[in-house]
């Protein structure tokens, strides 16, 4: 409905604690924290100013998660994400990035099934502006009840 209002020149003001929703809804989107404005533009932008692609690997069934993200630790400059059969990283370089993983991971003798570069979300930017997770995990239902994000 609300796509539908926008489509047809209405200007519609949406607060929302679900960020993929505005991504998808808002033109402007505002990132309110504990009542300051942080940031503003589009989600475009928002993302832009993060700049990093993640690279996302499934490994096969048994493969050893840990020595994949050993292997995959050069390409950023933090530490590779675990999550079961799931080693996400931030990029360094996004250049030759899938061939220099299936290189490494290969080099490594670890299976792979899956891999793909993501871009960021305004999830990941808001935890870049805040230092806390988008859902609210850290501060209970408090997004909900003091209305902190804005879109």
């Amino acid at each position: 409905m609300i796509e539908g209002l926008v489509a047809g020149g209405t200007t519609a003001l949406l607060t929302t604690q679900y960020l993929d929703e505005a991504d998808r809804l808002a033109d402007t989107i505002a990132v309110i924290d504990h009542g300051r404005l942080i940031a503003e533009g589009s989600s475009n932008e928002l993302k832009d100013r993060l700049g990093r692609e993640r690279l996302e690997v499934r490994l096969d069934d048994g493969a050893d998660a840990d020595a994949a993200a050993a292997a995959l630790a050069g390409m950023s400059n933090e530490l590779p994400a675990v999550d079961g059969a799931i080693v996400r990283l931030t990029l360094r370089d996004r250049r030759g990035a899938i061939v220099e993983a299936v290189r490494r991971l290969s080099d490594a003798g670890v299976g792979v099934d899956d891999l793909a570069l993501r871009g960021p979300t305004l999830d990941d930017v808001f935890l870049a502006l805040t230092g806390r997770a988008a859902d609210g995990s850290d501060d209970g239902d408090r997004f909900a009840d003091e209305g902190e994000r804005a879109a």
